[in-house]
């Protein structure tokens, strides 16, 4: 059997959740938010913040075991200054990469949202210190003026 586990931070409103839940016929699906969401059958969500050492080890106790794919759409609050905005988006792509070094399988995949700005480069050296590989991608579906990207890293070194 295919069993994957896959891990949804910054999950609301659960697009992500209903992509794995679709493709996933085995194994734990956990969707994580500050913002509560509809529930998802097939799915398991925690409501919380994942930078809260409590929520982390809720993840850790509900997975036992490394993760397969862990997929970060947090966001932080726009406050309308897009340098701050980007850095402090910037720094939970930064916090969910640390947590995917010590919790994702060798060959697991890490894919997060990234903001082009002044932290770009540091995610970017980053990365490419913890995976063997890494790019970034701007999807078709993204405004050509926007700075939203995602970075997809595959296989821990």
């Amino acid at each position: 059997k295919n069993r994957k586990n896959f891990l949804d931070l910054g999950a609301a409103p659960g697009g992500w959740t209903q992509i794995a839940v679709e493709k996933m016929k085995y194994g734990k699906i956990l969707s994580v938010d500050k913002i509560k969401m509809y529930p998802i059958k097939n799915s398991r969500f925690i409501l919380g913040d994942f930078n809260d050492q409590n929520i982390r080890n809720s993840i850790i106790n509900y997975f036992k075991i490394n993760i397969d794919i862990i997929v970060s759409d947090m966001a932080e609050n726009t406050t309308g200054n897009k340098n701050l905005d980007s850095f402090n988006t910037g720094q939970l792509c930064l916090n969910a990469m640390e947590f995917s070094k010590n919790y994702l399988k060798s060959e697991g995949v890490f894919v997060s949202k990234i903001f082009m700005g002044s932290i770009f480069k540091e995610i970017l050296e980053n990365a490419k210190k913890i995976f063997e590989f890494v790019k970034v991608y701007k999807p078709l579906a993204s405004r050509k003026k926007s700075k939203e990207n995602y970075i997809i890293c595959k296989n821990l070194k």
